[in-house]
């Protein structure tokens, strides 16, 4: 491999293959995580051995010991650093907070950084191990809730449904839960097997015919190049992130999403860029055009520059590979993530269940159905469906205050 390094906000920059050894080395020598600007009455520490890994979590309402713990799990392309802003109230109503960095994430480490790494430790049933793993590790046989977004939600919805004595309820965040893939039923006696779901593959090749061509956005996070496309954004990582996180807010007022009929290319092409790309594209030059004004940037009070840079450092030292792993095995229809997760056709999440999105969050309705799906068959027992006024996809980060009491209000109802 080769590598050049360069200084960045006080970190050092490796641009290549972030291996584990490497990540090791630079995780002794890194600055306090955050830059300082994570509120006091959190911290942040590393905790060894948990499934592979040696984690890093933020946590708060540590002391006094013995309090009900909650666990939170960022999506992408966040970090634990994502839930600053509820965890300080989350600790004051009583509860010990734990937000790791997840595989693939931040300064996490014992995972291969590489493209080609063995793919089989990002999928959704080790994903949940390492929850289970920082849980115990930590000194719980349970936790009071877990709470997932964006790609922490899939894990999350997971790991209450596969250990509902382990993660007794769950909010599932921005991205609705479906259930289990099913299994042919009775066609041994002439029932019909079930009608396939059009895969990302098939959804591709009709979203290439429209005009513009389009495709989808797990298809291009999937590929070789979607590192390097982000990491050497021509905008400069900074900006990179400063328009994605624009783009997918609701300061962004081209966002107004709604349920879509089917999972057809047509209904498909009302989203969004970010999700549905235009085809000759990468996400850098995808987000570039919706790069906020000066103003606009000084007028955003949930995203400073300051925080900009926590992820533009930290996504710089590690690069975005690991962290795209879960879209290559996690999501879309990957046969052997398939076959494991069939395993538990027909089974529901049991415990509490609540879901929170932004109003203004296309990934609420991005799969045609979830939303029903969820409500209906998937969680037997959602407490709470919540579309929050003023936020689109970084809800937690946007509109803390309203997040931080409805899931206060939930734990609540379940004591």
């Amino acid at each position: 491999m080769t590598a050049s390094a360069a200084a960045i906000g006080g970190v050092t920059l490796t641009q290549g293959t972030p291996h584990a050894a490497q990540l090791r080395t630079d995780i002794d020598s890194l600055p306090p995580y955050g830059n300082s600007t994570i509120s006091p009455g959190i911290r942040s520490r590393r905790v060894a051995n948990v499934n592979g890994l040696t984690v890093h979590i933020l946590e708060a309402g540590y002391d006094p010991a013995g309090r009900p713990a909650v666990l939170l799990l960022h999506g992408f392309p966040e970090l634990a650093y994502s839930w600053r802003k509820v965890m300080l109230p989350l600790a004051a109503a009583g509860y010990h907070v734990i937000a790791p960095d997840q595989r693939g994430y931040g300064r996490t480490t014992g995972w291969d950084g590489s493209y080609d790494a063995d793919p089989d430790p990002f999928r959704i049933l080790n994903m949940v191990r390492d929850a289970m793993g920082l849980v115990y590790a930590l000194g719980y046989r349970s936790v009071a809730m877990v709470v997932g977004h964006d790609a922490g939600a899939p894990v999350a919805s997971w790991a209450a449904l596969i250990r509902p004595d382990v993660f007794r309820s769950v909010t599932i965040m921005s991205s609705p839960f479906e259930g289990p893939p099913a299994l042919p039923f009775n066609t041994a006696n002439g029932g019909t097997p079930p009608r396939p779901a059009v895969n990302d593959d098939e959804l591709d090749a009709e979203l290439a015919k429209l005009n513009p061509p389009r495709k989808y956005y797990q298809n291009y996070q999937r590929t070789r190049g979607a590192n390097a496309d982000m990491l050497h954004a021509p905008q400069g990582l900074h900006a990179f992130f400063r328009a994605y996180y624009h783009y997918k807010s609701a300061d962004w007022k081209g966002n107004k999403p709604h349920p879509l009929k089917a999972r057809t290319a047509a209904e498909m092409a009302q989203i969004p860029t970010y999700y549905v790309m235009e085809r000759d594209k990468g996400m850098a030059g995808t987000v570039a055009p919706f790069m906020p004004s000066a103003a606009e940037i000084a007028a955003c009070k949930w995203l400073t520059e300051a925080e900009v840079d926590v992820y533009a450092s930290e996504y710089a030292r590690t690069e975005f590979t690991g962290a795209l792993q879960g879209y290559r095995v996690r999501r879309g229809s990957d046969p052997k993530t398939l076959a494991e997760l069939r395993t538990f056709a027909d089974r529901s999440i049991d415990v509490p269940s609540m879901f929170i999105g932004g109003s203004s969050d296309w990934g609420v309705y991005q799969t045609p159905g979830a939303v029903d799906r969820m409500r209906s068959t998937a969680c037997k027992n959602m407490v709470g469906f919540h579309l929050v006024d003023g936020a689109g996809h970084w809800v937690q980060q946007e509109q803390p205050d309203q997040v931080s009491r409805l899931l206060i209000q939930f734990l609540r109802g379940q004591s």
